[in-house]
């Protein structure tokens, strides 16, 4: 070869490596497999609408997926946060910086929630979270590896709460749980309220795992409101509806509303006490023939009906490894930017899509609580009030403070 056509050939073959390099053939994966912490509350208040209930859906979606992602392994990792930021923060560090863990899944309960995104965010990891209800996730606290994917506090409250207005429950008593949460919903609520032309007659707070709600009830009793607003979740929630019931308060015509229910709550409290209440959701099990297909795979091996955040975590999941696949590696900035890139359509958003603040925007849904005699099998217990757009549910993303966001 003459030494003018060296340097062209080496030109040539450079170039050649560099096209080679971004291909799928050379898809770039950190330590040979993808790893998914499933970090979760497995032994408390949130364990059975969360928990291991959670991880499964995370493992349906993994082997829907074909278990491998551009030919590597997917690993599905998971702890036990305890509700305790601290504790959940320690598990993050430690997956990140020791087991190679590229994503942090679920995640329930807010405080923790804000907590490991900020580890997440300086260690360019992702976050999706499901469980957490706290809207600062994308909003002061957003990260760019920061994803909300089934709720939040401000689509809980704003969407229903117009419509309900209107329909003449004008007067509000909230009863919250004293937690970053429950308080962010209570405010965001509250606006939402007065917007509508309604009023908030009082409110209380409960501490977190109370067993007893009589004080704060018969409040709430007294202050004539038509709308008892319940801001907890959980056991909690189960046990304040419980007593209100029995203190007839629902009997007397006060409207019981539940801004953090389930189904597994409901079917915990039972028909009989829950009925007519309203409540808003992001997920029904028995709304669409695709949603009834995947909940009947999902009872087969948990013989309970998915929770929301349950199904929210196999869409976020598959939609992960969906961006893995198109962006060719899991390092977090080009997932995020496929994740953002790629619509979400499946059983649980049909017609999805994540936000440059990193909020999923998808249709919320208003539902009433069935009689016992309308119901026709167990797990039927909610009749479809109101689709609310997800245009609407959520915040618009100039309002929600987020510094990642372009202006």
């Amino acid at each position: 070869m003459t030494r003018f056509y060296r340097p062209l050939a080496a030109a040539a073959a450079t170039l050649a490596v560099l096209l080679d390099l971004g291909s799928p053939a050379h898809a770039q994966i950190s330590d040979d497999a993808v790893r998914i912490g499933m970090l979760e509350d497995m032994s408390s208040l949130y364990s059975e609408t969360t928990g291991p209930g959670s991880v499964y859906a995370a493992r349906m979606a993994v082997a829907d997926f074909g278990g491998k992602v551009l030919g590597k392994p997917i690993e599905i990792l998971q702890a036990d946060h305890q509700n305790k930021a601290d504790v959940g923060s320690a598990i993050a560090r430690r997956w990140i910086d020791n087991e190679g863990v590229d994503v942090i899944v679920d995640v329930p309960t807010s405080s923790v929630a804000l907590a490991v995104q900020f580890i997440t965010k300086e260690r360019n990891r992702i976050t999706i979270a499901s469980g957490p209800a706290v809207s600062d996730l994308t909003g002061s606290a957003c990260s760019p590896t920061g994803i909300h994917w089934t709720y939040d506090t401000y689509a809980l409250s704003h969407g229903p709460i117009e419509a309900l207005v209107k329909q003449g429950l004008d007067s509000w008593f909230f009863v919250a749980g004293d937690y970053a949460a429950a308080q962010v919903l209570q405010t965001e609520a509250t606006d939402a309220i007065k917007r509508a032309g309604g009023k908030v007659i009082g409110g209380v707070r409960a501490p977190f795992g109370n067993s007893d709600f009589s004080s704060f009830l018969l409040q709430a009793q007294a202050s004539k409101a038509r709308v008892i607003a319940l801001a907890n979740a959980g056991g909690d929630a189960v046990t304040a509806i419980k007593q209100a019931w029995e203190f007839g308060l629902p009997q007397g015509g006060q409207k019981l509303f539940g801004f953090l229910l389930t189904d597994l709550d409901i079917h915990a409290i039972g028909l009989a006490t829950a009925q007519d209440m309203l409540l808003t959701t992001a997920f029904y099990w028995d709304r669409t023939d695709e949603t009834r297909a995947w909940s009947k795979r999902f009872f087969t091996d948990q013989k309970r009906m998915p929770t929301m955040y349950q199904a929210g975590v196999y869409s976020a999941v598959l939609h992960y490894l969906k961006a893995v696949e198109a962006a060719g590696t899991d390092e977090a900035r080009a997932v995020v930017a496929k994740m953002r890139e790629m619509p979400v359509h499946d059983f649980f958003a049909e017609d999805g899509h994540v936000r440059e603040d990193g909020r999923m925007v998808h249709d919320m849904y208003v539902m009433r609580v069935k009689k016992p005699s309308e119901s026709k099998s167990e797990w039927d217990i909610y009749e479809p009030v109101a689709t609310i757009p997800g245009e609407r549910a959520f915040r618009p993303m100039s309002e929600g403070g987020c510094p990642s966001v372009k202006s």
